[in-house]
């Protein structure tokens, strides 16, 4: 829909202060424990930033495509931007049938995706105590050595990727502990929450992008709480 300089210059204003406002909802939402509506929240900031439904095709961040594009992709099982980067050049050239140009847009883009490596722990996982401390070590290594701002050609100006790590309970609904940040190439991050109640408890390890969509990460772990000591216990030590 074509909108007249007017509204077009509205838009990109409340475009321009969208994101601070979407990350600012994420705070509050993170520090009264909502998950879901936190998770939303950090989904709509890269709605935003995509121009892009959240079921519209991941596809559609890829510049110069059309619907016909990503019908023809996703008849042939190509469904992700990953799909893209992992197809032969030949196969990928001929499937996409795009000018050399615009091919290099492509490319351009591709590169800067992020492609993140994720790895995690829980810290002396075998001695957590009700009340005690959980600690969760995850260390981020960004595979791509290009990085910039981000590709976001219908978004009015620059802005630089974020990250959320999150640690929630999906059936509680509950998000325990969040950590945001910026990812050049590497990065640790630590995390933590204080122990339950005695019992196997299960958690959800959320990396969530602010600007690109397909690309966020999720991960589930189980923590093992023991029973507080005594006083007693404790008085003996």
């Amino acid at each position: 829909m074509q909108l007249s300089a007017e509204l077009q210059s509205d838009t990109e204003e409340i475009l321009s202060k969208a994101v601070r406002l979407i990350q600012a909802c994420v705070d509050v939402l993170s520090s009264n424990g909502w998950l879901s509506p936190a998770l939303a929240a950090m989904e709509l900031a890269q709605m935003v930033t995509q121009a892009m439904w959240s079921k519209d095709s991941y596809l559609k961040q890829l510049p110069h495509f059309t619907s016909e594009h990503i019908k023809r992709c996703t008849d042939k099982g190509v469904e992700s931007i990953f799909d893209i980067m992992e197809m032969e050049d030949v196969e990928r050239t001929g499937l996409l049938q795009l000018t050399d140009a615009q091919m290099a847009d492509v490319a351009r883009f591709c590169n800067r995706y992020p492609n993140i490596e994720l790895s995690y722990e829980v810290a002396e996982k075998e001695s957590i105590k009700s009340g005690g401390p959980v600690l969760v070590l995850v260390q981020l290594e960004r595979e791509e050595e290009v990085t910039g701002p981000v590709i976001a050609p219908l978004f009015p100006q620059k802005r630089e990727e974020g990250w959320w790590v999150v640690i929630g309970d999906p059936k509680s609904n509950s998000l325990i502990s969040i950590k945001r940040l910026t990812l050049q190439q590497k990065a640790k991050v630590k995390l933590d929450f204080v122990a339950p109640a005695q019992g196997i408890h299960n958690y959800t390890l959320y990396f969530m992008s602010d600007a690109y969509m397909g690309c966020d990460q999720e991960y589930k772990f189980s923590v093992d709480v023991k029973e507080a000591d005594s006083e007693g216990d404790s008085d003996s030590d």
